[in-house]
């Protein structure tokens, strides 16, 4: 239930508060005043886009809130689904910043546009005079056959099999289209994975068959240094190896006199030790340096392949290579398997068909039953509200036309003519007609659906006198259930209201205003007075207090 409604800086609004009461409210004021305004910022409130357009001053922020009291509604599921946190008593704040950026919150958290929207649709029902075509569309009907006939979990049932087949349906035409796609480029795949599955292809060993290619490319290069080392550390008369060993017999000999010499003697030892093992390295490595035409061969045939390999795939490395060869082993493989893959989803497909067509039928069996109900209850409520000859008859065929919303299809056709043809409800139906069965199926989802609030945007359009005073009666029942706010121009319905709200404009500092204000019970004489002529007429006034009495 809404409890309060806070607007501020918003059209013609720069700064309201309200407190409204449970049970009927009515909202009366004249043409312009503002009571559009206020059914906007509702509006904006609880999911519409933002429009700077609305804003008063550009140059300030632009905050509209409302408390809800939720606590016998069950909606802490709707909360959790959401990702919001619940409360008995919800805040929702909407502000429109003088950038244009708009922001949203709920008890203070921050969240997306979509959150709210869909938040809204379970605190607040509103029906504008706008809407009442809506009855002659198809979702809306089917809402209405739903709801009455309590088909939440069928048609829940039903749609997880209706998007689940559509998610095969797509899964299956996905993996034709690849199949297809990979039926003409399979051999060609095919001779690209032999390539390099032939090569046998090794992660890291390009760089060694490079470092093996620079050693065999210069073998007279190395042979030539390792003698040229060699002689220089070994030859007869001037060896390095042979100095040195000349050196440490001098200094071993000179270390039986001077203890300094026999350092200088042990660090030589040590320095001859290690170039006598790099000499043995040396001449070992000189030994197995040769030429070998056939193992250059090998490798540079090895190196040409690769570099071959990366140039026609376009890439660097061996690993990439590798990478390559895997997709297309997967590619080959799906090639290979996709008839059998193909054939499993199908089977899926005519298994989750099966349960559609199951749940499709229970579904409108349910339905059936109703719509004798829905026909019988409009028709009786209209014929209350003045359509003495109405007839509403709802026909249903289970067609197997397959859509979001079933396997069959209902029609709605209306007559408010005694012995005239029915015909589709939204083809001829006035606008007075609309509005009363738009009240009498508002009044049976009431009975059925557990919702806060309900606003009416002068549903009364097309009707008055005794009529406005049936309608205004059917809201005032309706409000023992639930909070009903009707913004109307007929003094029969606003008389019928518990609270009494008037809209009305005044100049503040040179500027235009729109005021809201609960009216006490001589204002709401005074008011309702002025609707029917005028509230200087005694008999405007004595007919106002007599509606005011009933």
């Amino acid at each position: 239930m809404l409890n309060k409604l806070n607007i501020r800086n918003f059209a013609l609004i720069e700064d309201v508060q309200l407190n409204i009461n449970k049970g009927f409210t009515v909202i009366t004021g004249e043409t312009g005043a503002g009571k559009s305004i206020l059914l906007g910022a509702i509006s904006l409130l609880l999911g519409k886009r933002a429009d700077l357009s609305t804003v008063r001053d550009a140059s300030k922020k632009c905050v509209i809130e409302a408390e809800f009291n939720i606590s016998d509604y069950q909606l802490q599921a709707i909360f959790e689904e959401l990702d919001i946190d619940y409360d008995d008593s919800t805040i929702i704040r909407r502000e429109i910043l003088p950038s244009g950026k708009s922001r949203s919150f709920v008890n203070d958290t921050p969240v997306r546009l979509a959150q709210i929207s869909q938040l809204g649709q379970h605190l607040i029902d509103i029906h504008s005079q706008h809407q009442t075509l809506s009855i002659g569309e198809e979702d809306f009907q089917y809402f209405i056959l739903d709801t009455i006939a309590s088909t939440d979990v069928q048609k829940k049932k039903y749609q997880d099999s209706y998007y689940q087949l559509a998610e095969l349906k797509k899964e299956l035409h996905d993996l034709e289209e690849q199949q297809r796609q990979a039926s003409a480029a399979y051999d060609y795949n095919l001779f690209l994975y032999n390539e390099l599955d032939e090569a046998k292809l090794k992660a890291g060993e390009q760089a060694n068959l490079e470092k093996l290619k620079a050693k065999l490319d210069n073998v007279e290069v190395l042979q030539e240094s390792l003698s040229d080392s060699l002689q220089t550390l070994t030859h007869e008369d001037v060896g390095a190896l042979g100095q040195l060993r000349q050196s440490a017999t001098s200094l071993k000999n000179a270390a039986k006199y001077d203890e300094k010499m026999a350092g200088f003697s042990e660090r030589l030892e040590s320095v001859l030790i290690e170039v006598e093992d790099l000499t043995s390295d040396l001449e070992r490595e000189f030994e197995n340096v040769e030429n070998d035409p056939e193992l250059k061969t090998q490798v540079d045939d090895k190196l040409e392949a690769i570099y071959h390999l990366q140039n026609k795939h376009q890439v660097q490395t061996i690993e990439e290579l590798l990478d390559i060869q895997s997709r297309l082993e997967k590619e080959i493989e799906n090639s290979d398997n996709a008839q059998s893959n193909q054939d499993a989803i199908k089977k899926k497909i005519f298994e989750e068909e099966e349960k559609l067509k199951k749940s499709a039928q229970v579904l409108f069996k349910n339905r059936n039953k109703v719509v004798k109900i829905i026909s019988e209850h409009v028709e009786l409520m209209l014929k209350n509200l003045g359509i003495q000859d109405a007839q509403l008859k709802i026909s249903g065929i289970f067609d197997k036309n397959y859509t979001a919303q079933g396997g069959d299809k209902f029609e709605w056709l209306f007559t408010a003519n005694k012995g005239q043809e029915l015909k589709a409800i939204k083809k001829v139906a006035s606008g007075g007609e609309m509005s009363r069965i738009t009240l009498a199926i508002k009044y049976l989802l009431s009975q059925h659906l557990k919702l806060p609030s309900l606003i009416f945007d002068e549903i009364d359009t097309g009707v008055s006198g005794e009529i406005a005073e049936k309608m205004g009666d059917v809201m005032l029942d309706m409000s023992e259930n639930m909070q009903v706010i009707s913004i109307t121009h007929l003094p029969q319905i606003a008389a019928k209201g518990k609270t009494h709200l008037r809209v009305f404009k005044e100049v503040v500092n040179q500027k235009t205003q729109s005021q809201i204000s609960v009216l006490s019970t001589k204002e709401r004489v005074d008011e309702l007075a002025e609707m029917l002529g005028s509230k200087d007429s005694e008999s405007a006034v004595s007919h106002a207090k007599s509606l005011l009495d009933q």
